[in-house]
């Protein structure tokens, strides 16, 4: 494809991903029924989704900038295809929010926006230092979605179910990244990363 055809490209799958009309490739049972569910406990769950999906357009969004940048043509088929499971991610948790009646965030085209620009400019920095950003964020994402089912409701099984799903799968893409070779990031850069999520999550969580 020419320069502009990538460009159409990639406009049109934000445009996509942040409309919401994007579909799962696999559409998986969790289980849970939400009768027993207080309006509290929903309201809770809802705004932990809310954030899980931010966290998702985010996804989309640094491994496409990444694969744009990349020139290892297999490194490059690694990064779409693990941006196609973090595209199931996306559509579970808009499906959970809409379960519970809550909303996506209003924050979610600054942080497409802002992702794809850090994707890019990682894939930029070579090939092992792409892969160690991939790894650190992954692991970030692991330790945020441990950390958010200890803080959800035990009786939201459909959501705890979803969660951890998503949470082996987030392990397993930090793995593959590792194997490929991803070179450690120095530790200010991991900070900085760390305070960005965490910027990212607080916001989300009421806005």
């Amino acid at each position: 494809m020419s320069f502009l055809d990538r460009i159409i490209e990639e406009v049109d799958q934000g445009l996509r991903v942040l409309s919401g009309t994007v579909l799962a490739q696999r559409n998986l049972d969790f289980h849970g029924s939400d009768v027993n569910l207080t309006d509290e406990q929903k309201k809770v769950s809802a705004s932990l989704m809310r954030v899980n999906h931010t966290g998702e357009v985010c996804a989309q969004a640094l491994y496409l900038g990444q694969a744009s940048a990349e020139k290892n043509i297999d490194i490059k088929a690694e990064l779409t295809q693990s941006a196609n499971e973090e595209l199931d991610h996306l559509v579970w948790t808009q499906l959970r929010i809409d379960e519970l009646g809550g909303r996506t965030s209003f924050l979610n085209p600054f942080f497409y926006g802002g992702s794809f620009a850090i994707g890019v400019i990682a894939g930029l920095s070579g090939t092992k230092r792409s892969l160690g950003f991939l790894q650190e964020t992954e692991r970030q994402v692991e330790a945020h979605l441990t950390e958010y089912l200890g803080r959800i409701s035990v009786d939201d099984e459909r959501s705890r179910a979803m969660m951890a799903k998503m949470r082996e799968e987030e392990r397993s893409h930090a793995n593959k990244a590792e194997l490929l070779g991803a070179e450690p990031l120095p530790k200010p850069v991991r900070l900085v990363m760390r305070l960005m999520s965490k910027i990212m999550t607080k916001s989300t969580l009421y806005v």
